[in-house]
């Protein structure tokens, strides 16, 4: 058999397979693609999501893929000044100047000068500013709530397919006070690993037990982020 001939079928076969869509990330790690391959295999082209701890519109951002293909949600971010952004480019979505808490109230929130890092954990924020490569700008008083509180306001009766989770400090409190009788979204996508510059941080196992304890497993793995879907729907 020739090889000109083998190779030129190759070629035909390769010319008539569709070309795949390219899609961009806009996660840290490209955990938003790893999602959106979940809720494809579902066959949810649309999923509605909260985002707790949303940071910014698209930049290191685990919904903005959804919002630009159609969907709507919630963006939780205590930090006015970044809320701001999703105000002005995110229009479909609530978007809730709040913190999320085990009780309601008011409580302190430290703005770092990496605003990635700000948080409601005065042992987080003081550890942060001891190594002097972050600064305490500023310490406001926020409005907190529940995030069972937040899901009967804004989600009714159904809840959210998506929730991602990024509190720096505070995500294992949140999941201990979710209502997971209630409220059992399909995917969670929750920041799984202590911060560290040394990029020597800890995973926090008991993120992953709480989950599995729930029905949930873990899908996929970034280092940074931890991706889980309920088996009853996978």
């Amino acid at each position: 058999m020739r090889i000109d001939w083998i190779v030129h079928r190759l070629l035909d076969r390769l010319r008539a397979r569709p070309v795949a869509e390219g899609r961009q990330s806009y996660s840290q790690c490209g955990e938003d693609l790893i999602v959106r391959f979940v809720f494809d295999s579902l066959r949810i082209p649309a999923p509605s999501y909260l985002d707790i701890g949303a940071h910014h519109p698209y930049r290191l951002n685990n919904t903005c893929i959804f919002y630009a293909a159609g969907s709507r949600g919630v963006n939780i971010e205590p930090d006015p000044a970044l809320l701001a952004g999703f105000t002005d480019t995110r229009p479909r979505d609530v978007n809730l100047n709040i913190g999320i808490g085990e009780h309601e109230g008011v409580l302190k929130f430290f703005v770092m000068s990496v605003n990635t890092l700000n948080t409601f954990s005065a042992e987080e924020a003081q550890a942060l500013a001891q190594d002097g490569k972050v600064r305490i700008e500023q310490i406001r008083e926020v409005q907190v709530r529940t995030v069972n509180s937040v899901l009967a306001e804004q989600f009714r009766q159904a809840a959210p397919d998506f929730v991602s989770i990024d509190v720096e400090g505070g995500d294992l409190q949140i999941l201990r006070s979710f209502d997971f009788t209630r409220w059992r979204p399909k995917v969670f996508c929750v920041e799984t690993i202590t911060y560290s510059d040394q990029r020597d941080g800890r995973k926090i196992p008991e993120i992953a037990a709480l989950l599995q304890d729930q029905g949930y497993f873990a899908f996929a793995d970034t280092y940074v982020n931890t991706i889980f879907v309920d088996r009853q729907v996978w």
